[in-house]
């Protein structure tokens, strides 16, 4: 749990990740084999790649979006405290994400570049089974240095939440590295999600060094700890994370999820949806329930009924921010669990 210090706080997360805006577009299983585009991952693109597939499609809505950028946003529905470190350009779409990621009451200081690549953009194509499929162009996000780790934020939040993606950039072992030390260096807790499959594969051991040296609490999913481990036995996977972290939170689709804390493994149901529309941001909605209810002082299995209400509801809509105050969400189901709200 959150160990108090000396320190004061005032945010309940900082998040570090891609500031990038979302494109939607439904799209059938033929528009992705035709051009030969992997399914249900993130895949990076270049400029050109990127632009050529947008012109082929036609964008549903555009939003903000980032997966630590997400998570944090919807800490603020619950009524948290979160604040946001990641780089845009100057450009509209950099000035769109940052107004609206003020608005959604997150906190967000970053400088943003005055040249050079445009504010990334991930172009997220949904197939009629709900599935997401990204591309991801990164533009001004991979331009995010060790120097923008503001050690005053960290210092200030109790939390500091890293997103897998932020590894594949040049120097995006080295930020998550500073982030974390700077993080433990005022007794603060360090989370890192996984976030998807691509960004495992190919740097398993490195990985697995990272999280055993700096990480307490550990997101995934069960595709994404199989990935790391290089195993298809999801139990012994469940096993060898163990040691390595203070909580490991592994979701598991309609199976719910699980939560790892040393001997003790905590199996959550996930909450019932009558109709799946997209499945972005669900990941990074549970990881907003979740670190929500540890900052409260809630139990683990309390944690993981959060998450799944929160990821619950963003599967029910395209996007991957909240539409509804999550927090009265939350409070409404709690009650009719017979828990305290």
């Amino acid at each position: 749990m959150i160990q108090k210090t000396e320190t004061t706080t005032y945010y309940d997360i900082v998040g570090i990740g891609n500031a990038i805006v979302d494109v939607l577009a439904k799209v059938g299983d033929r528009f992705l084999t035709e051009r030969n585009l992997s399914k249900s991952c993130m895949t990076l693109l270049d400029a050109q790649t990127a632009g050529k597939i947008y012109a082929d499609i036609v964008p549903e809505r555009e939003v903000p979006g980032g997966s630590a950028a997400n998570t944090v946003a919807g800490l603020a529905s619950l009524g948290g405290a979160p604040a946001f470190i990641g780089k845009v350009h100057d450009d509209a779409l950099g000035q769109e994400f940052t107004r609206d990621i003020g608005a959604a009451g997150v906190d967000f200081f970053t400088p943003p570049l005055n040249e050079g690549p445009v504010t990334g953009r991930s172009i997220v194509l949904v197939t009629p089974d709900a599935m997401r499929s990204m591309f991801t162009y990164l533009g001004a996000s991979a331009y995010l240095s060790a120097a923008d780790i503001d050690e005053n934020i960290i210092k200030a939040s109790r939390i500091t939440y890293l997103e897998g993606y932020l590894l594949d950039y040049k120097h995006g072992m080295e930020i998550a590295v500073k982030a974390a030390e700077t993080a433990h260096k005022y007794n603060r807790q360090v989370a890192f999600s996984l976030s998807d499959v691509s960004c495992v594969t190919g740097k398993e051991e490195a990985i697995v060094a990272f999280v055993k040296e700096h990480i307490d609490i550990l997101f995934a999913n069960d595709a994404e700890i199989c990935a790391l481990f290089k195993g298809e036995d999801f139990y012994k996977c469940l096993d060898l994370i163990k040691p390595m972290v203070e909580i490991a939170a592994i979701t598991r689709g309609a199976k719910g999820s699980v939560i790892v804390n040393g001997r003790t493994k905590t199996f959550v149901e996930a909450e019932t949806v009558e109709n799946v529309v997209d499945t972005t941001g669900a990941g990074d909605l549970y990881a907003a329930g979740f670190l929500y209810g540890l900052t409260q002082g809630r139990s683990l299995g309390t944690c993981a009924i959060i998450g799944s209400i929160a990821a619950a509801e963003v599967i029910t809509h395209y996007g991957a921010r909240p539409e509804v105050s999550l927090r009265g969400l939350v409070r409404n189901k709690l009650l009719s669990y017979g828990k305290q709200a």
